[in-house]
């Protein structure tokens, strides 16, 4: 049986604009372009690489839902900033995808934070050992007060989990828990989670946390990461239950 040629072009296009990409890819890299940096025109890409203008196209969409490539439209082509964004919304796709258990996935994902955490517990411990950060203590006590006013404290609880990662060499650490803290705080109210009744237990072991690292006690840190998510874990549990009851 012969082929069917819409097929044969449709995978034939598919490769060159695989191939186009590892191209660009390897561009950048062998150029040593940083975020920012302008890339070649769609026109040169054409010529350098010997490839059609719709392969180059192809592949230039890819990279950029990656964030590699950054398309200004008047002005031409640009490295990406390479985030964790494209990572983010897969995962707060994922996450919403699981009809009939959505708080098991949410539950997933707080479960990978607490992970992350516990995992970087002794460089944390070792780079806030002897130090104090103000900020950090008055990132906590805006908590303290927006729970007493019944209000939600995203930006101070953001600010909090990056300012601790902040003194690591390893950047990598804080742009995964940045990123799986965006994944929950997106995930959570799109499946209607509710809010834990016992937060301040959670802001409690905000305080708990900053103590342990500033005195550079690993056992106390593991001890209150469990303590800041235990509340979170508890009601997802709770709220599973009564679902499915």
């Amino acid at each position: 049986m012969n082929p069917d040629p819409t097929t044969a072009n449709k995978s034939r296009a598919r490769s060159q604009a695989s191939t186009t990409m590892s191209e660009i890819k390897d561009y950048i890299l062998r150029t040593h372009l940083e975020p920012g940096d302008p890339l070649p025109t769609e026109t040169q890409m054409c010529e350098s690489l010997g490839v059609s203008r719709s392969s180059v196209r192809e592949a230039v969409r890819t990279l950029s839902a990656l964030d590699i490539v950054e398309v200004r439209h008047g002005h031409g082509m640009f490295v990406g900033n390479v985030s964790m964004h494209p990572m983010v919304e897969l995962l707060v796709f994922r996450g919403l995808l699981n009809p009939g258990d959505d708080y098991r996935s949410l539950a997933e994902i707080v479960e990978v934070r607490a992970a992350l955490d516990h995992a970087f517990a002794p460089a944390v411990c070792r780079a806030w050992k002897g130090r104090h950060d103000a900020e950090l203590h008055a990132a906590v006590d805006e908590m303290v007060r927006r729970t007493e006013r019944g209000e939600a404290f995203a930006e101070q609880d953001r600010f909090f989990h990056s300012r601790l990662l902040s003194p690591l060499d390893n950047r990598l650490f804080r742009q995964l828990t940045e990123a799986f803290w965006d994944v929950h705080m997106r995930t959570s109210p799109r499946l209607g989670a509710p809010d834990p009744v016992d937060i301040r237990e959670t802001v409690d072991a905000h305080r708990a946390i900053a103590d342990a690292a500033e005195a550079g006690d690993v056992d106390a840190y593991h001890d209150a990461v469990r303590d800041h998510y235990k509340p979170l874990l508890r009601n997802l549990q709770g709220a599973r239950e009564r679902a499915t009851s």
